[in-house]
């Protein structure tokens, strides 16, 4: 083929096509231009062939530009005005010399394209793919009828692309937004800058879903829209989530105010040190925020509690744990306070505490009306000791020594005279004699007062395995003798246990254990009877009576049973 033959037939494919074409040689020169290149760069015909491409095309470098290759690059018009096009190039050999053809196209939106770029068209097909993919895309004309809609639009509108072309965006219409939300959004893209917003929309189905939007214009030569490209991506679930965080972080500020209002709040780090505390903190305590950020509680250390109680504290939280107790505080002023606490460890991705919530409400008028019943329980129980003490010196002393006297006289009567009647006489008095006895021993042993605490529990489990044929094991490891109202705690809390075990266990045998432990008496009573379910049998009068008994005391009693395995009852008091 020669030369003219092959120009010939560029010329005729370039009559044919739509895309401007410019032929030029190794060194540049301009061998041939189509129609439309004319137009673009505003020559008359034939008044490009001879020129170099570079009076048209300022910077353009064929020798470097790869085959498939799409180039932005700026032309200049004849006029002198600039304006964007994109070119490829393919370069050719025709006796040994080589030639490239240009192939470019105009591009009508001047407004954003201000600096040159390459483009792989492989990488554009790639983009172009995953933007169908993903995301859904929609062309307007000017007046914002639909042009063109990608798959996802149809997708998640609901609607086929034959419904949607040719109508506006009225069709998914929700209602929801305002006219002048929308009177905005066409002032901004009508005056050729870009539209970003959320916009909530309706699938055909009246189903409502959101869509984060970017509307862009493409400006013609004069800089005003002639189509304009929508890109959304469907938000609806995010929007969901939204909504519920809203709601959630609504409640959360709620439960704040509510917590503010009521309790006395603070949060520290990981080792104490005061970090924030509310009003209320500052109230009770006196101080002020600036006197308490950075200090730790023993700011407000009352030095009531032992350091065993605050090591257990430390020890609970920092394990991760949440405390619970109460805690005697002083103000500022040095007056004193009881604060319910609850202390929360915040815990970190390797559950390390890393802050803790102390959460606490004042409980100091609760604290001191317990005291004064504890104090009037303990007078009380002191009462009822006296009372029980004088009626069983009353009924040893008063009607047991006459009912003796009496047993005497009958005695005597016997041997002067022998009936049957008075040996029934001397029995029934042997009888009364012996209940009037053990009810002066239920009421108060005087051996207790007499010997102390151990003879007393020793002789009175001797008369209970006697009377309710109960074996009683018993160990007493006692150093001294305690004062009397521990002592009376102890026998009491015995007496009492034992009778349940009489009424409930149905068990024969049973085990009472005193021993001195450390700075406390612990006195355990147990039995491998019938045992209990906690949780549903009602508290009676006598385990009130043993708790009423243990607190005056300045002690402590806890309860154990289980089911067909027995009973525990454990008295802890102090030396």
């Amino acid at each position: 083929m020669d030369w003219n033959n092959h120009l010939e037939m560029e010329k005729e494919n370039s009559f044919r096509s739509s895309e401007a074409t410019i032929l030029v040689n190794e060194s540049g020169v301009i061998s041939f231009a189509n129609q439309q290149v004319y137009e673009n760069f505003g020559y008359l015909n034939h008044e490009l062939i001879g020129e170099k491409l570079l009076n048209l095309m300022p910077g353009a470098n064929l020798q470097v530009s790869g085959e498939g290759e799409i180039i932005h690059q700026f032309g200049i018009h004849r006029d002198g005005h600039t304006f964007s096009l994109f070119f490829r190039v393919n370069a050719f050999s025709l006796e040994k010399e080589v030639y490239y053809l240009v192939v470019f196209h105009k591009v009508k939106d001047q407004s954003r394209l201000n600096q040159q770029q390459t483009y792989p068209i492989n990488e554009l097909v790639d983009l172009m793919y995953a933007l169908d993919e993903s995301t859904i895309v929609a062309f307007t004309d000017e007046k914002g009828k639909i042009q063109s809609i990608n798959k996802k639009f149809c997708e998640v509108s609901q609607y086929s692309a034959a419904e949607l072309i040719g109508k506006d965006h009225r069709i998914i219409n929700s209602g929801y937004h305002s006219k002048e939300f929308m009177q905005n959004l066409w002032r901004t893209i009508s005056t050729g800058s870009v539209w970003r917003g959320e916009i909530k929309n309706r699938a055909k189905d009246g189903t409502y879903y959101w869509v984060d939007t970017t509307i862009v214009p493409f400006l013609n030569e004069i800089g005003s829209p002639y189509k304009y490209l929508a890109i959304r991506k469907e938000i609806t679930e995010y929007k969901r989530v939204v909504e519920e965080l809203k709601k959630s972080v609504n409640k959360l500020v709620d439960f704040q105010f509510a917590l503010d209002a009521s309790s006395i709040v603070a949060i520290t780090d990981q080792r104490g040190t005061i970090k924030f505390v509310n009003d209320q903190f500052c109230r009770i305590s006196e101080f002020s925020k600036e006197e308490l950020i950075g200090k730790n509680h023993r700011i407000i250390n009352s030095g009531f509690h032992s350091r065993e109680f605050f090591n257990d504290l430390w020890r609970t939280i920092s394990s991760g744990k949440v405390w619970k107790g109460e805690i005697k505080n002083k103000t500022k002023g040095g007056t004193y306070y009881w604060v319910d606490t609850t202390i929360v460890p915040f815990l970190d991705e390797h559950n390390k505490p890393y802050q803790y919530l102390a959460i606490r409400y004042e409980v100091t008028k609760r604290k001191i009306a317990e005291e004064e019943i504890q104090k009037m329980t303990g007078k009380i129980i002191d009462v009822q000791e006296d009372e029980r003490k004088r009626l069983s010196r009353e009924l040893h002393d008063g009607i047991g020594q006459n009912l003796y006297s009496h047993l005497i006289t009958i005695n005597r009567l016997q041997t002067e005279m022998s009936h049957p009647l008075l040996d029934q006489m001397r029995d029934e008095a042997t009888e009364i004699i012996e209940e009037l006895r053990h009810l002066s021993w239920e009421l108060r042993p005087s051996v207790l007062d007499d010997l102390g605490l151990f003879p007393a529990i020793r002789s009175y489990l001797v008369r209970f395995s006697e009377h309710h044929h109960i074996k009683i094991h018993f160990d007493c490891y006692l150093n001294c003798r305690l004062n009397t109202n521990k002592e009376i705690t102890i026998y009491r809390v015995i007496q009492e246990a034992l009778t349940n075990i009489r009424k409930y266990a149905q068990t024969e045998e049973a085990t009472v254990t005193i021993r001195e432990i450390d700075d406390e008496i612990r006195v355990v009573i147990e039995d491998e009877g019938k045992g209990f379910d906690l949780e549903k049998v009602t508290r009676g009068v006598g385990l009130f009576s043993m708790e009423e008994r243990a607190k005056a005391a300045g002690g402590n009693l806890s309860l154990h049973s289980v089911e067909k395995k027995g009973t525990k009852v454990f008295l802890e008091i102090p030396l």
